[in-house]
């Protein structure tokens, strides 16, 4: 990876929180997959496809069969885990690369498409990376990613005010909290893609349903794990953090289901295109 300027970003997911997702990719797949549909709508037999922010590849693979698929990310620990799944499902059209999408020099107009599962909120910024992906694009090529709306429209809203009702206020303490919601205004989409250089820019509201464990005390465990939440709970007393676990837990008991805890996910479903010649 030549150049890296979203330097925090590659400090976390260098760090804990792309292992935390490399050593739990069937899990957090499980709580993402249900967008993978919407997003491979966006891609046509033949097409080659760039993955942003791919992660440990599930959704590269799935567009890599459809014909020749490149995902870039910053994790190298997440990276690993997607080369090596990709050898086990026998995914040979599949490429992963360590980059930072803001800066990376893509080969120009290379690509008929360029996706993304939640991997665009967190650019240093987003037009020159969006701009970047765009150079990527053959004219007229398409761009279809999800970005998280909301907390409080879907389940996860409630749980997660269950515990915050048992910690301090976070503040704003630098470690990026509010950015993975960077995205979460349509009116900011339209303005940084048509920055960027995209047109038809549609937003739509769309939903799924996300599996979290197999029951409350198992769903509990997996998202006091997961980074933001581990960070609220590194900053409090060990008795004020069992108490945080425990609300946590309660706050997933409703949505327990004879095989799994399920919560209904909202995003925004957001497609462009590149300027210049026809739709492809």
């Amino acid at each position: 990876m030549e150049t890296l300027v979203n330097a925090h970003q590659a400090e976390a997911w260098n760090g804990y929180e792309g292992r935390h997702w490399a050593d739990h990719q069937d899990r957090y797949d499980a709580v993402n997959a249900g967008f993978n549909e919407l997003l491979l709508a966006a891609v046509r037999p033949g097409d080659r496809v760039l993955d942003v922010g791919c992660g440990t590849g599930q959704l590269t693979r799935l567009a890599a069969r459809a014909g020749h698929a490149v995902g870039v990310d910053l994790s190298a620990p997440m990276l690993d885990r997607a080369r090596a799944t990709a050898v086990e499902e026998g995914v040979s059209t599949v490429e992963f690369v360590r980059a930072d999408a803001q800066v990376h020099p893509f080969p120009a107009a290379a690509y008929d498409v360029a996706l993304s599962r939640f991997g665009v909120m967190f650019f240093a910024d987003p037009v020159a990376a969006f701009g970047n992906i765009g150079r990527a694009l053959r004219p007229g090529g398409r761009l279809a990613f999800v970005c998280l709306d909301d907390f409080h429209r879907g389940d996860l809203g409630a749980v997660l005010g269950a515990l915050a009702a048992q910690l301090p206020p976070s503040g704003t303490d630098g470690t990026g909290a509010a950015e993975p919601l960077s995205l979460a205004d349509p009116a900011v989409v339209a303005r940084v893609l048509t920055a960027a250089g995209f047109t038809g820019i549609e937003c739509v509201p769309v939903q799924a349903v996300a599996h979290w464990g197999r029951d409350a005390v198992d769903a509990g465990r997996f998202l006091a794990g997961w980074g933001p939440i581990r960070h609220q709970l590194d900053r409090v007393d060990p008795a004020t953090a069992a108490r945080a676990r425990a609300a946590l837990v309660e706050a997933l008991r409703p949505y327990q289901h004879p095989d799994a805890v399920r919560l209904r996910a909202t995003a925004w479903l957001v497609t462009a295109r590149m300027q210049g010649g026809a739709p492809c």
